[in-house]
């Protein structure tokens, strides 16, 4: 077919060229029937090639993949009147031959977020020239500046799920760019410290990011509607697959963010977070100090997650071992079930010197305490001599005889399939990234509103909030003195604090945590179920908190 487009308009050029001889050697009105008989030529081969065009691109229309539409149905919440609002959005990429090993025959839906019911439906995909993936529904849902979730609230500002307090707004960019660290010398900082536990070591403020570790808790929920597809899930192998894959989307954030550190919180620090638009809300405790222990509480309709982590920080001289101790947890009380995991090791090559990039490996093991069924292993497999694909991740689901019911395979920074390639199904994708992320540490636009202090919430907040902390806010705010200055104070008040405890022997009891034995005898914090019930009228402020 191009070979006769191709002549076609040879042919064209051809006659062209003789009619423009014509014209200019000799007078145009001698010539009159050969002018005529070139123009009828060239009228021929303008419509042949016309036809030949309208021949490609039906046998074009018929081989590529139909656009796919993501059909959306917009709930007004209990205290609205109307009917649901249903849109259509299509998705105009198209599947190439080389992304067909790895994407699935047709687009899996998984949000059920509690305002927005989002389905993809689409045809059966054939190969195109487009070397661009298909989009995925993942990324519609988690890019909030160009989906319609824009247009559901942020929080409650009672803190309760009630879908009836509607605004919009939140931010996109942080104020200021990271800082430059070309000009410190960490090898003067670190060198006395190798093979030992860096959470005691006090950094420069440069090398943190404007977010805490009690924030990085509530990143790992970035993609919670994993959980919403599971609790409407019969399946149980099925739902085992996308706790999995909720499981593996935690790491996603961390992939452009190994050259910066979080903030480490104060005893007794505290950190909320509402999200109506995901259904969920969110709140966590520094519960205590040495050895560092943070622990969260997230609730929604569907769902329930927690867990408490600890981290212990070796240092090798080129790099920087990351060793988790602790679960995570999560029930679907639809189901009765209770998933339980563990995370595995993080490690962030070149600290000298070089690029920095992290690494994560190691074995999950994803077991439901309630229910012996199935068992889920996913192993993040460690780079190495042998094996050069960086950040792979592979997994099974097993019955309770040990056969395997699912094959997971992919990349814990680009996605997680089922099955086996070219037929594999999508399980997760993560969102895109904002523009200029490389200037703002890295961030997620899910990050980059994590930090952000609504005037609304200043009276509602307790004190006790990362959010109102002076060190963290001066350095997103671009100002790297002042937060220098503010974050010797708040360490140095600290130890301050711990030595005055010791001294008169006084236990710290956290506000909001509990500890108690878990089903493996294991120490564990819980929620105390207190937070959301202090956090309503009077709120917080007549409350006594402890000062930060």
């Amino acid at each position: 077919m191009h070979s006769l487009l191709k002549s076609a308009f040879n042919s064209i050029a051809i006659e062209k060229e003789k009619l423009k001889q014509i014209v200019s050697e000799q007078d145009v009105t001698g010539h009159n029937a050969q002018i005529a008989h070139l123009r009828q030529s060239l009228s021929q081969a303008l419509n042949q090639n016309a036809e030949l065009r309208s021949r490609l691109n039906r046998i074009h229309s018929e081989s590529v993949i139909c656009d796919q539409v993501v059909s959306v149905n917009i709930i007004p919440s209990p205290d609205e009147t109307g009917e649901q609002i249903h849109v259509s959005l299509p998705l105009n990429q198209q599947v190439s031959n080389e992304s067909r090993l790895s994407m699935s025959e047709s687009v899996s839906e998984f949000f059920d977020a509690q305002e927005v019911l989002i389905s993809a439906s689409s045809s059966e995909n054939e190969a195109s020239d487009d070397e661009s993936y298909i989009s995925d529904v993942s990324d519609n849902i988690s890019e909030d500046n160009t989906s319609v979730t824009d247009n559901i609230s942020r929080q409650i500002l009672n803190g309760e799920l009630t879908g009836g307090a509607f605004r919009n707004g939140r931010r996109t960019c942080l104020p200021a760019p990271s800082p430059d660290t070309s000009n410190i010398n960490l090898w003067n900082i670190l060198r006395n410290n190798i093979g030992k536990d860096l959470s005691k070591v006090s950094m420069p403020v440069e090398l943190n990011e404007p977010l805490n570790t009690l924030q990085h808790l509530c990143e790992e929920l970035e993609y919670s509607e994993l959980l919403d597809k599971a609790a409407e899930t019969d399946d149980p192998y099925e739902r085992m697959v996308l706790i999995a894959a909720f499981a593996a989307s935690g790491y996603a954030s961390t992939y452009f963010r190994a050259g910066s550190k979080p903030f480490n919180p104060v005893l007794g620090e505290t950190y909320e977070c509402i999200r109506e638009d995901k259904g969920f809300r969110f709140f966590s405790e520094q519960v205590s100090h040495h050895p560092p222990i943070s622990a969260c509480h997230c609730e929604s309709k569907n769902f329930v997650f927690w867990q408490d982590i600890r981290w212990k920080n070796k240092f090798w001289g080129k790099s920087m071992e990351i060793l988790p101790v602790g679960a995570l947890n999560v029930t679907l009380p639809k189901y009765g079930d209770h998933y339980a995991w563990n995370k595995v090791t993080t490690c962030i090559h070149n600290i000298l010197s070089g690029r920095r990039w992290i690494e994560h490996y190691g074995e999950i093991t994803i077991r439901n305490t309630k229910s012996s069924i199935c068992i889920c292993k996913l192993t993040f497999v460690k780079l190495n001599y042998w094996n050069s694909n960086a950040n792979e991740v592979q997994g099974v689901i097993m019955d309770q005889e040990g056969k395997v019911v699912h094959r997971l395979f992919g990349k814990w920074h680009e996605g997680l399939y089922c099955g086996v390639a070219p037929s594999a199904k999508c399980i997760w994708r993560p969102g895109s990234m904002p523009t200029n992320y490389e200037r703002y540490y890295g961030f997620t636009r899910f990050a980059i509103e994590l930090n952000e202090l609504d005037p609304a919430l200043k009276d509602l907040l307790p004190a006790t909030d990362a959010r109102f902390r002076p060190d963290q806010r001066f350095l997103e705010e671009g100002n790297v003195e002042a937060a220098s200055a503010d974050k010797q104070r708040i360490e140095e008040l600290q130890r301050s604090r711990r030595r005055y405890m010791e001294e008169n022997n006084i236990e710290y009891k956290p506000k909001f945590f509990k500890k108690v034995n878990d089903a493996n005898q294991r120490e564990a914090w819980v929620s105390n179920d207190a937070y959301w019930e202090l956090r309503k009228d009077p709120g917080f402020s007549k409350i006594e908190t402890p000062v930060l």
